[in-house]
């Protein structure tokens, strides 16, 4: 594949030079358009009323549903010549522990202008990933460490002179440069790892802090605190550990923005201008003077989920391998619910389970084998803290430098055919010039992120490859929809995130999906993966991204 230019006109991507070809593969044009054909609207209506169906009771990882989706997707995987991808079996296993932790109902908060009460769920969620009984907190100092970041390259540190061992850190949601305006700050509103609650949470735990709160707001968090009450809740899995997670904070939680706002009055601070002051160059941490004590009990249970893994071998150059990536898992059934108490995730994610059998069915319609392997890695725990892929990416089946790529699918479009696409992380990769090539084949554009600040690039599977050094491409569906046009359709987006993510109204509805979109968008997906299989060269990190070091280095241990 030789280099292709680009011109960057107003923010979206013009192709100005194509001399890509499939000239090794033997392939023309015709024959893979008409592999790509067998992506279409019905089978993937089909997968995904299936998986998305009450019988798969809400795909929750080991359980009954878990059984009968990794089931599904073998059967389907075979149907296409997709044989076992982890030696003699069609499943990895992944060691997860379920922890179900109950905390008082009330956090006592001591100190200040007078005590303040948070009422659980409605102003403060706690759990711990430690493996024990019972966690003790009592009389823990709190402080604010801004947005809890040790970033280095950005020259920012905010646990910098601060000793929190015995302490809890109440931390910002999101990174220091959101608020502003100015790009080279951090990345401006377009979020960093620093602003993942995950990373908050392991760093944290490496100052050695007891407990960690980040507030929640919507606008940096990227959704309603609905979410935090019901992904922060109720059983939770970890992959375990061999120090049963002792090295974790004894608490990691959030609390509402209100309840930080009454938190920053007792302390006789305003949270605004506490906000704009950790938002400013040489931010310092600072005791709220105030402590509380909390204590919670823990219901246990060790289990084995699976990640389904199915190969089609490749020819010449088989032991390099093109990874699919979707995760099957959703939150299966609350039995503390009254009504519909089963969370179905047809959006999220039966449309990108679906993708990988629907893409396994083009690649068994090309009329040749590729040379490269192709992988197709369902992964588990996805909603835990992508613990399935994280798992798989530390512990590969496939040596990683021999791993092309990682092609990520989760939450499609629903809502029919668009314009544009775009490129979670764009500018990340080489990645990047496949999808500008096969857009526009299908006559579209490049727009960019129109939700850079809710950090989409860290929420999805595929991070946990790039984590590890493999290119890793996560596309989302565009939204100058056809019909509707751009604004109708970023209301339908957000009105779906709003009454429907992670609800048990993520069902899947004939009446109203159209499902035009999600075809060509994993059409796209199915020829970078065949343009990859064919190929000698290995896709790579843009300069100064994160994962780049880590690429080159395992990459050089090789030659």
């Amino acid at each position: 594949m030789k280099v292709k230019t680009y011109a960057i006109v107003g923010g979206f991507c013009s192709l100005l030079c194509l001399t890509a070809c499939n000239g090794s593969s033997g392939l023309d044009e015709a024959a893979i358009d008409a592999a790509a054909g067998a992506i279409d609207e019905a089978d993937l209506a089909k997968h995904i009323e299936v998986l998305a169906s009450d019988d798969f009771g809400g795909r929750s990882p080991s359980s009954e549903g878990e059984e009968k989706t990794i089931n599904y997707l073998v059967e389907e995987f075979k149907k296409h010549g997709f044989g076992p991808g982890n030696g003699d079996s069609y499943f990895q296993e992944v060691p997860l522990v379920e922890l179900e932790t109950t905390p008082d109902d009330v956090m006592e908060i001591k100190g200040g202008k007078s005590d303040l009460s948070l009422k659980f769920k409605s102003q403060f969620v706690a759990l711990t990933r430690r493996v024990v009984d019972d966690i003790e907190i009592k009389n823990s100092e709190l402080v604010f460490a801004g947005y809890g970041v040790v970033a280095p390259e950005y020259g920012w540190n905010d646990y910098e002179g601060l000793d929190v061992e015995g302490k809890t850190v109440v931390v910002l949601v999101n990174d220091p440069g959101f608020s502003s305006q100015d790009s080279t700050f951090f990345n401006g509103r377009t979020m960093t790892y620093y602003g993942r609650w995950t990373y908050k949470y392991e760093e944290a735990a490496r100052q050695g802090a007891t407990g960690i709160l980040i507030v929640h707001e919507l606008a940096p968090a990227g959704y309603p605190w609905y979410v935090v009450q019901g992904g922060w809740t109720g059983p939770q899995f970890y992959l375990q550990s061999k120090d049963m997670n002792m090295s974790r904070c004894k608490l990691e939680g959030w609390i509402s923005l209100q309840a930080a706002m009454s938190l920053f009055d007792q302390a006789g601070l305003s949270y605004r201008d506490e906000v704009k002051r950790a938002s400013t160059k040489g931010f310092k941490p600072t005791s709220l003077g105030l402590t509380y004590s909390l204590n919670m009990t823990n219901e246990k249970r060790q289990s084995t989920s699976k990640n389904v893994a199915a190969l089609l071998p490749g020819t010449d150059l088989k032991d390099e391998v093109v990874i699919y990536s979707a995760h099957w898992d959703h939150f299966g059934i609350r039995e503390e619910m009254d009504g519909d108490n089963i969370f179905n995730g047809a959006r999220d994610n039966a449309t990108g389970t679906a993708a990988l059998i629907e893409i396994a069915e083009a690649f068994a319609a090309l009329n040749s084998a590729p040379r490269r392997s192709i992988l197709m890695l369902a992964v588990t725990a996805e909603e835990q803290g992508l613990l399935g892929s994280a798992h798989y990416a530390e512990n590969p089946i496939y040596p990683l430098t021999k791993s092309v790529a990682a092609l990520n699918m989760d939450a499609l479009n629903i809502w029919g055919k668009t314009k544009d696409i775009t490129i979670i992380g764009e500018g990340n990769s080489e990645l990047d010039e496949y999808v500008y090539k096969y857009a526009e084949k299908q006559g579209r554009y490049i727009r960019p992120d129109p939700d850079a600040e809710k950090g989409l690039f860290y929420r999805s599977d595929h991070f946990s490859f790039a984590k590890q050094g493999i290119p890793a491409l996560y596309t989302k569906m565009g939204v100058d929809h056809f019909e509707y046009g751009v604004e109708k359709t970023l209301e339908k987006v957000a009105n779906w995130t709003r009454e429907f993510y992670h609800k048990p109204d993520d069902e899947y509805d004939p009446a109203t999906w159209d499902l035009g979109g999600c075809v060509d968008d994993v059409r796209i997906m199915f020829y970078i993966g065949q343009e990859l299989s064919m190929e000698t060269r290995f896709p790579e990190w843009r300069e100064g991204t994160e994962f780049k070091a880590k690429r080159d280095a395992d990459m050089a241990s090789i030659k």
